[in-house]
């Protein structure tokens, strides 16, 4: 498993690069996403107890300062119990009404499926990453 944050190793070769050349960027967005897409699929096997979750997982790739990296996200808006089922919070159980009783409450373990893939998958990532832009370099005439 790889060491350190990703997203700090993407912020790091902003900074040494500073902003990241067009050509690399070209290169790189589509190479992350592809090598990310597994993660994302394999979060959505993870979650297939639920019907609404799988559907609403999203990959997206960004080169911002602030946010660099390959983000897996659950939509709000579709599944908004995502979130507290992952165990986002840090929680280990989550309580909710039961569905058409508002006045019986139960409480549920929590079901992580995106910490997990993500750990199953990151080496796949960072090393399509370093790949990207060894080759990349190397067309522009880096050794």
């Amino acid at each position: 498993m790889a060491t350190g944050d990703p997203s700090a190793e993407i912020r790091r070769l902003i900074g040494d690069l500073g902003k990241i050349p067009p050509e690399l960027r070209k290169a790189l967005r589509p190479a992350l996403k592809a090598a990310a897409e597994p993660i994302a699929a394999d979060a959505r096997g993870r979650a297939s107890w639920s019907q609404r979750i799988p559907s609403a997982i999203t990959l997206s790739v960004r080169f911002s300062k602030r946010n660099p990296g390959v983000s897996i996200r659950v939509r709000q808006t579709k599944a908004p119990h995502g979130r507290p089922l992952e165990g986002i919070t840090g929680a280990t159980k989550v309580r909710h009404p039961v569905f058409g009783h508002r006045d019986r409450w139960v409480t549920q373990q929590t079901k992580p499926y995106l910490a997990p893939a993500a750990e199953a998958g990151i080496d796949e990532v960072l090393g399509a990453a370093a790949q990207t832009v060894d080759q990349v370099a190397r067309e522009q005439g880096f050794r």
